[in-house]
């Protein structure tokens, strides 16, 4: 199928014929990227608890997620910049999407004031305030040297109320159209794509005009924010539904912050390309591991003589080489080591179950995967 022109080129390679399901691939400056993807959140410029090398040589991750807000605040954008850029800074030769941290901006609540101009805002380090605006956000994220950055939005907390919604919906695509202006003047010369964010809250109609409103901006990509937020499942399940029916059928789409492994396979099947989430890497440290049997706490004392790999099926490093009992000792013992070989096994499974979908697509099984899941009944 023919390549959308941009500077991060999609291409679409299977579409399942009973769901919104996609297969592609994603073409970036650092090496291309098969989708349905999950992307691993490296927020401070790490995977917490992972080496580069984890990722490349046991996970072959292909692209991670960082957080514009932290790097912005810690250690700057220019210093970044300075060191050759992210990648070079950190050591990843493979693709970075960088969020704008308007979500984190909004999450500081009392420290925070919106106007149409941007975001002021006081460091949650040291109180110093800062202006996050359309185009400033934009120019760190070149200046990290990305390869997919996003537009500013504004991210609302669940429930808001109508007129609250309609309005920040309205600022938010006021903000991308003076992203897409200030990026349009920078763009010669450079490797990456804006995507602009569609919000609107828990309101069809608001997603509606939103998307319909960025759809003119003629982006290399569209990505689904304002989910997670505390809203009931089958409502993000709807908004994700509603919008993504309106973005192009040769554009990526990206639903932010999401999700538990059994809601992937509803997100794909609903035509979204790409996902992040910090889960995977947050519940790992805490425990709480992801298996083709269904979660492991491994505090629990059913563990204590486990002599067991953590999940048979998997194949990742951590259960090649240790057994159930072990990973309980290291966690009882509060050893660095539990958080890495925890976080390596439930990053390889979110990766697995994304690969699983990709090849079920390829072959025309998507179905057959969707009601394998389900019957599976996996209560996490």
């Amino acid at each position: 199928m023919a390549l959308k022109s941009s500077c991060i080129p999609f291409e679409l390679q299977a579409k399942c014929a009973e769901t919104g399901a996609r297969a592609g691939l994603l073409h970036t400056a650092h090496g291309s990227i098969e989708t349905p993807v999950f992307m691993p959140v490296g927020t401070q410029g790490t995977v917490k608890a992972l080496a580069p090398r984890d990722l490349l040589n046991d996970l072959d991750t292909t692209i991670i997620l960082a957080n514009t807000y932290h790097l912005f605040l810690r250690p700057g954008h220019e210093r970044i910049e300075r060191s050759g850029g992210l990648h070079k800074f950190m050591a990843w030769p493979r693709a970075i999407l960088t969020d704008s941290g308007g979500f984190q901006v909004f999450s500081l609540d009392t420290l925070r004031k919106v106007t149409d101009e941007g975001v002021l805002f006081r460091s949650h380090l040291n109180g110093d305030q800062h202006l996050f605006t359309p185009q400033s956000t934009v120019d760190v994220q070149l200046a990290l040297g990305s390869d997919i950055i996003m537009a500013l939005d504004e991210c609302l907390a669940y429930p808001s109320s109508y007129e609250a919604t309609r309005e920040s919906t309205d600022r938010t695509v006021r903000w991308a159209q003076a992203a897409f202006e200030h990026y349009g003047r920078r763009e010669k010369g450079l490797h990456c794509s804006l995507f602009p964010i569609v919000q609107g809250g828990m309101y069809a109609d608001l997603r509606r005009d939103c998307a319909e409103a960025l759809l003119k901006l003629d982006a290399a990509g569209y990505a689904i924010g304002g989910l997670s937020v505390g809203e009931p499942r089958d409502l993000s399940q709807e908004m994700v539904a509603v919008t993504a029916a309106l973005l192009p059928q040769d554009s990526p789409r990206y639903v932010m912050g999401v999700g538990m492994p059994e809601e992937l396979p509803l997100y794909v099947a609903q035509g979204i390309d790409m996902m992040d989430c910090v889960l995977p890497t947050r519940n790992a440290r805490n425990g709480y591991l992801f298996t083709s049997q269904g979660k492991v706490m491994i505090k629990q004392a059913q563990y204590l003589d486990d002599q067991s790999p953590l999940d048979p099926t998997c194949e990742c490093y951590t259960c090649r080489t240790f057994t159930k009992a072990y990973l309980r000792h290291l966690y009882q013992a509060g050893e660095i080591l539990f958080s890495s070989l925890a976080t390596l096994h439930n990053i390889r499974y979110y990766l697995d179950l994304m690969r699983a979908m990709r090849q079920a697509i390829l072959i025309g099984k998507f179905p057959d995967f969707l009601r394998s899941r389900s019957a599976a009944s996996l209560c996490w």
